[in-house]
């Protein structure tokens, strides 16, 4: 197969060269076009009002293109102008920390992918319930592969999007796939004042999705209990049953 290679954590994020690696291993094609810098929870951002530069990596076996952007960026960019083919797949990841429930609204991996699939293909977006990378190995990257070359890639509905996410664990700790919803349960979110060295107040976020909130069924509870996750995604915001409401209401 010939892939499309993305993230959001940056062209030299852990993830993403695993995902590289293998792919090449397994004898498939890769082109990679990812952001220079960490761009984690920038959304379905596009960059409209300065130019997009370019660089390109080069070092021990790994090539790609850096782009100074969005992970959208990157994938309108190479499906529009860099790659010299079209891809059979566009994979996104493997991002640092899971992407479940309303992530899914925040995350760049999964816009990344969004983009790839609103442009007509298949698209894959893969992450990893934990923001430390240490445990991220091959074995991950393989499953990855694995389940890449199973796909039935002419089979997918128009513009879907399957999310993938691995639990903390090593590959053969993990419990078996399961395919799933995802959780509908919020964030609940909070900011921490601290002070600077110079003793000046700023913020940071941080929050956490309430455990008791949780379906047994999603996303978040399956990959807490273990389990690898697969949800496969569309993006369809109209919500059809109050269109009959108000058309009563107000037609």
């Amino acid at each position: 197969m010939r892939i499309l290679l993305t993230n959001d954590d940056g062209i030299q994020a852990h993830g993403l060269r695993v995902l590289f690696k293998v792919f090449k291993e397994a004898g498939h094609e890769v082109h990679c076009v990812a952001p220079v810098t960490e761009q984690s929870a920038v959304g379905h951002a596009v960059t409209i009002a300065m130019p997009l530069r370019v660089k390109e990596f080069k070092e021990n076996g790994f090539r790609g293109h850096g782009v100074y952007g969005t992970p959208v960026d990157c994938v309108k960019l190479a499906l529009s102008a860099l790659l010299p083919d079209k891809p059979d797949l566009v994979v996104s990841g493997i991002n640092a920390g899971a992407n479940v429930g309303v992530d899914l609204l925040y995350s760049g991996t999964v816009s990344a992918a969004t983009e790839g699939a609103f442009m007509g293909f298949p698209a894959l977006a893969v992450s990893y319930d934990d923001f430390n990378h240490a445990g991220l190995t091959d074995e991950h990257g393989r499953y990855v592969v694995d389940m890449a070359e199973r796909l039935p890639l002419g089979d997918l509905p128009h513009k879907c999007v399957l999310n993938l996410n691995f639990p903390p664990r090593p590959m053969a700790e993990c419990k078996e796939l399961r395919i799933c919803r995802h959780t509908s349960a919020m964030w609940e979110d909070w900011y921490d004042e601290r002070k600077d060295p110079r003793g000046r107040p700023y913020y940071w976020l941080t929050g956490v999705i309430p455990p008791e909130k949780v379906s047994a069924d999603t996303d978040r509870a399956l990959l807490t209990a273990g389990h690898v996750t697969l949800t496969p995604l569309r993006f369809d915001f109209t919500d059809y049953e109050l269109i009959t409401s108000l058309g009563g209401s107000l037609g």
